[in-house]
This record gives C-alpha cells, structure tokens and sequence, in this order.
C-alpha cells in the first residue's frame, strides 16, 4: 500500500468507527432513564475517537499528535464505560467482551501511530 491520502484509510479509523455503531447498537437497549445519563455519555465518548482522528489528519502534523492523543483518552474513558454498563447490568459479558477488544485494539494502533509520528 502506498502512502495515505485520507484518514479513511487509517486502520485505527475504520475499527473506531466500527467501534462508535457497535456502541450505538448496545447502548440502545440502555434503560430509558439512562438516555441522557450513561447512554449519552458513553456515545459522546466512542464518537469522539474516530473524530479525533480526522480533525487531526485534516489540521495536518503540527496538531495531529495532539489530537491522537485525544482519541487514545477517549478510549480509555470509553473502556471505563464499558465496564461501568457492563457492572450495572446494561451490558451483558460477552457483549462487554467483544467492546473492550475492538477498543483495544483501537487503543493499540493509535499508541502505535502517536509513537511513529514523534519519532519521525
């Protein structure tokens, strides 16, 4: 593969945005009075990440590490959600199991291209 034209070709994209509708998808079936509580927040947070990757693409190398490190944050704080839904109930294990994977993963490749961005 050649060099990268769009953040859409980012690995770490593609699985945070796959990440934000599995999110969405689990969170719907959230208790109704969690609507404007967890179920909002742990969505804010999951969308923040593939954002945070484009915006940082797009503004270009001077900022891109910075909002990098954004996305990483927002999942680990996605991560502690997952878990909190997970211990309250709202999520049962297996579907708290495969949320954690992906944003592990995601979580992986962004420390990944953060360390190959600052060493350049």
């Amino acid at each position: 593969m050649g060099k990268i034209t769009s953040y859409k070709e980012l690995i770490a994209y593609q699985k945070s945005y796959e990440l934000v509708l599995l999110i969405y998808r689990l969170s719907a079936t959230f208790p109704k009075e969690e609507m404007y509580g967890l179920s909002s927040q742990i969505r804010r947070c999951a969308v923040s990440i593939p954002s945070n990757i484009a915006e940082g693409y797009m503004r270009g190398s001077k900022e891109y590490v910075q909002f990098m490190k954004i996305a990483l944050g927002s999942g680990a704080e996605l991560e502690t959600q997952i878990s909190l839904c997970e211990d309250l109930g709202y999520l049962d294990q297996k579907s708290a199991k495969v949320a954690v994977e992906l944003c592990d993963e995601v979580i992986k490749l962004l420390k990944v291209y953060i360390l190959k961005i600052t060493n350049r």
